[in-house]
């Protein structure tokens, strides 16, 4: 097998891993084992509270996940936000 096709082939490797992690991903235990660490779920409901849309839910869950260096899949970013708004928000998409 040529280096090209070593590459090809690690690359799809890494690709269906990805996907296998994300099918796995627990948004609800993520939250309450990461989340929470920082603050309680208070933050969401709060009426002063600083995220006022789903665009903006993105964002932030995109923030915290850079600033604690978890470096969570696409994918399990997704089903966090998916899972916040669905708990607390109620962002219309």
């Amino acid at each position: 097998m040529s280096p090209k096709s070593n590459l090809a082939a690690a690359s799809l490797a890494l690709t269906l891993a990805g996907g296998v992690y994300a099918d796995e991903f627990d948004a609800a235990s993520y939250h309450e084992a990461q989340c929470t660490r920082c603050h309680d779920s208070g933050v969401y409901t709060r009426s002063d509270r600083r995220i006022t849309s789903f665009p903006a839910l993105e964002a932030q869950v995109a923030r915290c996940d850079a600033n604690l260096a978890t470096k969570l899949f696409p994918a399990d970013l997704s089903q966090l936000v998916e899972h916040l708004n669905s708990n607390y928000y109620k962002f219309s998409q």
